[in-house]
C-alpha cells in the first residue's frame, strides 16, 4: 500500500494543495480563495491544474489532517462515488474520486476552497458547493480526473 492509499485509509490527507493518487504520484493544484478572499456566495472558485511533484518530499514537508467528510454521492454513471468535505481550521477543502469499490481514484487538497459540502451533477459534470456558498465546476471525464 502507497503512502496517500495508507494515509486515505487512515482519514487523512496531505495538507499541501494537490491531486494525490494511490500509487504516490501527485499533480499541482493551484486554488486561489475563498478562504483568502471571502467572495460572495455563488462565485466560481478559480481552480487549475500543473505538473506532477515529489509526493514523499511533500509528505515530508508538509502535516497531514484528519478528512471530514461532508458527503458521499454515487456518480452518475455508476462508476464510482464522489466525497468531499474539510479538516484543519475550516480553510481546506477536499475532493475524491472514489471507485465502486470505494477504493481511492484520487483525493484532491485545497488549503484555501474551505470545506465542500455537497455535489450536483450535469451528467458527469459536478459542480461542488463550498461551506461559504461558493462553486467548482469540474468534468470528471477529462483523463486527469477519470
Amino acid at each position: 500500500m502507497g503512502m496517500v492509499e495508507g494515509l486515505w485509509k487512515a482519514g487523512e490527507m496531505p495538507l499541501r494543495d494537490g491531486l494525490y493518487r494511490p500509487d504516490d504520484t501527485g499533480l499541482e493544484l493551484h486554488v486561489d480563495g475563498p478562504g483568502a478572499y471571502h467572495p460572495d456566495a455563488g462565485q466560481p472558485i478559480p481552480f487549475r491544474i500543473g505538473g506532477p511533484f515529489d509526493v514523499a518530499q511533500a509528505l515530508e514537508e508538509h502535516n497531514t489532517d484528519e478528512v471530514t467528510t461532508s458527503f458521499e454521492d454515487p456518480l452518475p454513471d455508476g462508476s464510482g462515488w464522489i466525497s468531499g468535505g474539510g479538516g484543519g481550521m475550516g480553510n481546506i477543502g477536499y475532493l475524491a474520486r472514489l471507485d465502486v469499490d470505494s477504493s481511492l481514484r484520487w483525493v484532491a487538497v485545497m488549503f484555501h476552497s474551505n470545506p465542500f459540502v455537497g455535489v450536483r451533477y450535469d451528467r458527469m459534470r459536478a459542480t461542488f458547493t463550498n461551506d461559504w456558498g461558493n462553486l467548482l465546476t469540474l468534468d470528471l471525464i477529462t483523463p486527469t480526473l477519470r
